[in-house]
């Protein structure tokens, strides 16, 4: 296992004296989050309306590019923390999968295989087909209950379901210490933020409804949200439902931080529309996870990964995320978001 090496210097005053330095070594592994923009398979799932992703609209070389897609999705998943960790991420929550077999590509490439990830994954009832789900190293993290929570949504006029995605929930111990992490992928903003920003605010409450659940159970539950929200960490589902904090010093005991939201006010995005960068893709953490006792595993820092062979290099969409697909088929690129992150600390 890959540690990196934390040098802590405490400084003990006494009297107004120092009087003491202490050495401290800590083990860091890296929580992300990523959404894989339109990874479908090739074939064609009559359950669905998969025919209208990016894949099964090309005439040709589909297998290629498909095995180019899954090469370079695990090529990001393993740099995501490595120059911190020596290692990939410890565990990895995705969005705009189509399947569990997708994943099982990504986990068996080459540049994954030996960190031998596990996976949870529930089939959404979106109408696309679109799933969210989470990998995670087997030797670092052990599950201990997964659950798939419904998003009921209607339309206003026609009274008709609305089919989106499901929050996923996975319990489990981080090498012995408990936490629990909800994968997220919330209703797009099609139609405009006005009209689509009551389904966000439902999937919110969804959401507040699992933690709140979580933190009876346990008030020092440590809690991990993440996903592509389709919101900014200054909108209302955030602000007003969930109640997140900008600053550690403003969280309670059951409140939510969103290390984001500094991010967001410094002015960086995980991806752009028209020349206007949104921080949709979030992690946020409960209480327990900024204690200062690190004999438990405690949150260390927050990230965007916009590596710059993630960056388009050229042309109308210069600077923004390095897509999978464009208007002409596939770019070879990566996604249209970039991933996001958190390091996780405990004392050795």
């Amino acid at each position: 296992m890959n540690k990196l090496k934390y040098i802590l210097w405490i400084i003990c005053l006494i009297n107004t004296a120092i009087i003491c330095a202490q050495e401290r070594e800590f083990s860091i592994h890296t929580i992300a989050f990523y959404n894989l923009e339109n990874l479908f398979d090739t074939e064609d799932d009559p359950t669905i309306f998969d025919e209208s992703s990016p894949i099964m609209e090309l005439a040709e070389n589909r297998s290629e590019v498909y095995a180019m897609k899954i090469k370079n999705m695990s090529r990001v998943i393993s740099d995501i923390g490595f120059e911190k960790t020596g290692n990939a991420p410890a565990i990895l929550g995705v969005s705009e999968i189509e399947n569990r077999a997708v994943l099982e590509d990504i986990i068996n490439d080459t540049l994954l295989i030996k960190y031998d990830y596990g996976i949870v994954h529930f089939d959404s009832p979106d109408r696309r087909g679109i799933d969210v789900g989470l990998i995670y190293q087997k030797n670092l993290f052990t599950p201990i209950s997964t659950s798939n929570h419904t998003l009921y949504l209607k339309d206003e006029l026609k009274g008709t379901p609305i089919y989106t995605r499901d929050q996923l929930v996975v319990s489990g111990l981080l090498q012995g210490d408990l936490i629990h992490i909800i994968v997220n992928h919330w209703p797009s903003r099609r139609g405009g933020e006005t009209k689509s920003n009551p389904k966000r605010m439902a999937a919110a409450t969804l959401n507040k409804h699992i933690i709140d659940s979580l933190q009876t159970i346990d008030p020092y539950a440590k809690i991990i949200i993440m996903g592509d929200f389709n919101d900014d960490p200054t909108n209302s589902s955030f602000k007003t439902v969930l109640k997140t904090q900008k600053k550690k010093s403003k969280v309670g005991l059951k409140g939510i931080y969103n290390p984001m939201e500094q991010l967001y006010s410094d002015g960086f995005g995980t991806t752009a529309y028209r020349d206007k960068w949104s921080l949709f893709d979030q992690i946020l953490i409960s209480k327990p996870l900024l204690e200062t006792d690190f004999s438990v595993y405690r949150y260390y820092k927050a990230g965007i990964f916009n590596a710059q062979y993630l960056i388009t290099k050229t042309g109308t969409y210069k600077g923004y995320p390095f897509r999978s697909f464009g208007y002409e088929g596939f770019t070879n690129g990566y996604s249209d978001h970039f991933p996001v992150y958190i390091y996780v600390i405990r004392e050795k």
